[in-house]
């Protein structure tokens, strides 16, 4: 088990060696719970993950996130 600290502002630094092992990348969005004491990372994508590559709605990525969060639209399991 590795440890991190947690600085002022709440960051924190993934170690290289997880990093490397979940293949993760600078840019790279990681999705985020917890569950008493533990915390869970994962890998995950958001809307701005599929820029370019989605069909135009005639809506920014921005307008396409503002009215998928005020339908209610959360994040899948």
């Amino acid at each position: 088990m590795l440890a991190v600290k947690v600085l002022p502002k709440g960051q924190i630094t993934l170690p290289k060696e997880v990093r490397q092992k979940l293949h993760i990348e600078v840019g790279d969005t990681l999705l985020m719970d917890a569950d008493g004491e533990q915390v869970f990372f994962r890998r995950g994508k958001t809307i701005f993950d599929f820029k370019g590559v989605l069909p135009s709605m005639g809506m920014t990525i921005d307008e396409i996130r503002e009215k998928g969060i005020a339908g209610g639209v959360g994040v899948y399991e």
